[in-house]
C-alpha cells in the first residue's frame, strides 16, 4: 500500500486550498437522537461544482507538467467527476475534454460545458464513457484523470478527513458514501497519518457493492451488474489503491437499500434544508439503518448535491413512500353512483389527504358492474398509513397497495 504521511497531506491541503472551500460541519439534532450521540453533516454538497470531487482533480492537474498540460486532460464521468475536473482544468488553464455516457442527467452536463470542458456524449455508462476517454487519450496525448484511482487524487479527498478532524476534534465515527473508494481511502489515510481514535466506515448502495466481494475475495473483483439511483456511487470495480487503503484502514463497509436513500435524501432536505443527491446520503441511511450502533460523535459525509431536479421530483415521492406518508392504493368498487363519494367521504374522516383519483373500467379481471380506482393519498406517516388501510378493510372494501 503507498504510504502517506502527514508532509503529503499538508502538501496536498495546500493546493486544494487554491480551488476549493472548507466545508461546513453543520449539528444535526435529528440525526443524533437516532445515533444515540452526537451527529454531525459534512456538507461536500456545498463545495465548488457541488461535491468533494474537485479536490482530487485540483490536485491531480495541479501536479502535471507543463508538457503534460500542454495536451491537455481527458476525464470519463457521470458527473462529479466531470465537473471537478472542468473547474480544476478552468483554473489551471488546462483544456479539458469529458465523456459522458449519453444518460447522464442534463444539468451536470451543461454544468460541466458551463465550466469550460468540451463534453461528448458516448455509451450508456460510464465503463463506456471511459473506454472512449482512454482512446482518445491514446489518440491526442491527454493525461487521463482517473476518477479515483490515483494518489492525487486520494490525497485531494483526504483533505476532506483532515478538515473534519479540524472541525470536529472528539469525533469517534466517520461514515463515507463510497463508490470507487477515493474518498472514503482519503478520508481513512488522513485519520490514520493523524492518529485519530476514529472508525472509518465506507456505505455503499446495495444495488452497486462492489467492496463487500472484493473485501472477502482480498482483491478487487468487478460486478456483472449494477442498479441504483446512486449513479454516482455506481462504481463496478474498485480502484486498485483505494481497495489497499480501505482493505487496511477502513473499519467495515455496509451496503444500504435504495429505499433507505430516498428516505434518508428526504429527512436531509426536511430535517436539515440541504439538497444532497443520492449518492450523497449513503452515509445518513446507514445510520438510519442502524440507530445506535456506531460510535458517537459521528460525521456522515454529504459528497455531493448534484441531482436533477426532476430525478429530484420522483426520489421525494419514492422518499415519502418509504416513510409511509405517500400511498398508492388500488380500490375495487361496485359501480353505482355516490360508491366513490363513499370511499373518499370515509378517506376524509380519517384526515387523509387525497392527490389523485383515477378510474378503470377496462381491466380484464373485473366483473360485470365493477370498476377500480387508483388513489395517490398523503399521509402524516407510517402509523397513520396502517391505521388508514385497516379502516378500509373493516369497511369491507377489496384493495391493493403500492408505495408502501
Amino acid at each position: 500500500m503507498t504510504s502517506i504521511g502527514l508532509a503529503d497531506l499538508a502538501a496536498a491541503r495546500q493546493l486544494v486550498g487554491e480551488v476549493a472551500r472548507v466545508t461546513p460541519l453543520v449539528a444535526a439534532g435529528w440525526l443524533s437522537r437516532v445515533a444515540g450521540g452526537p451527529a454531525y453533516l459534512k456538507c461536500e454538497n456545498l463545495q465548488r461544482s457541488g461535491s468533494f470531487k474537485v479536490r482530487g482533480a485540483y490536485v491531480r492537474l495541479a501536479r502535471l507538467s507543463e508538457a503534460e498540460r500542454g495536451h491537455g486532460v481527458v476525464a470519463a464521468s457521470a458527473g462529479n467527476h466531470a465537473q471537478g475536473v472542468a473547474v480544476a482544468a478552468a483554473r489551471l488553464g488546462v483544456a479539458s475534454t469529458v465523456f459522458m455516457p449519453r444518460s447522464a442527467a442534463l444539468p451536470k452536463v451543461e454544468a460541466t460545458r458551463g465550466y469550460g470542458a468540451l463534453v461528448r456524449l458516448t455509451g450508456d455508462t460510464v465503463d463506456d464513457a471511459l473506454v472512449a476517454a482512454h482512446e482518445h487519450a491514446e489518440r491526442s496525448g491527454a493525461v487521463l484523470i482517473h476518477p479515483f484511482d490515483h494518489r492525487d487524487i486520494v490525497l485531494g479527498q483526504a483533505s476532506v478527513g483532515v478538515e473534519i478532524l479540524e472541525q470536529a476534534p472528539e469525533v469517534r465515527t466517520i461514515v463515507v458514501p463510497t463508490g470507487g473508494g477515493g474518498l472514503t481511502a482519503g478520508i481513512a489515510a488522513a485519520v490514520h497519518a493523524l492518529g485519530a481514535d476514529v472508525d472509518v466506515v465506507g456505505v455503499q448502495a446495495a444495488g452497486a457493492a462492489a467492496y463487500p466481494p472484493s473485501l472477502r475475495a482480498g482483491h478487487p473483483v468487478k460486478l456483472s451488474h449494477m442498479s441504483t439511483m446512486a449513479d454516482g456511487i455506481a462504481v463496478a470495480r474498485p480502484g486498485e489503491l483505494p481497495f489497499a487503503i480501505i482493505s487496511e484502514r477502513v473499519s467495515s463497509v455496509r451496503t444500504t437499500s435504495e429505499e433507505s436513500i430516498a428516505r434518508a435524501l428526504v429527512q436531509v432536505m426536511e430535517r436539515s434544508k440541504l439538497v444532497v443527491e443520492p449518492a450523497g446520503v449513503p452515509g445518513v441511511s446507514a445510520l438510519l439503518d442502524d440507530p445506535g450502533g456506531l460510535r458517537t460523535p459521528v460525521v456522515a459525509v454529504l459528497s455531493g448535491g448534484n441531482v436533477d431536479p426532476v430525478l429530484l421530483q420522483r426520489l421525494i415521492r419514492h422518499g415519502l413512500s418509504a416513510s409511509g406518508r405517500y400511498l398508492s392504493v388500488t380500490v375495487r368498487l361496485v359501480d353505482n353512483p355516490g360508491s366513490l363519494a363513499q370511499l373518499l367521504t370515509l378517506l376524509a374522516s380519517c384526515e387523509i389527504n387525497v392527490l389523485g383519483v383515477d378510474h378503470v373500467w377496462t381491466d380484464p379481471g373485473l366483473t360485470i358492474g365493477q370498476i377500480e380506482v387508483f388513489l395517490q393519498l398523503e399521509t402524516k406517516g407510517a402509523s397513520h398509513r396502517d391505521e388508514t388501510l385497516d379502516v378500509l378493510r373493516q369497511a369491507g372494501y377489496e384493495f391493493t397497495v403500492s408505495g408502501v
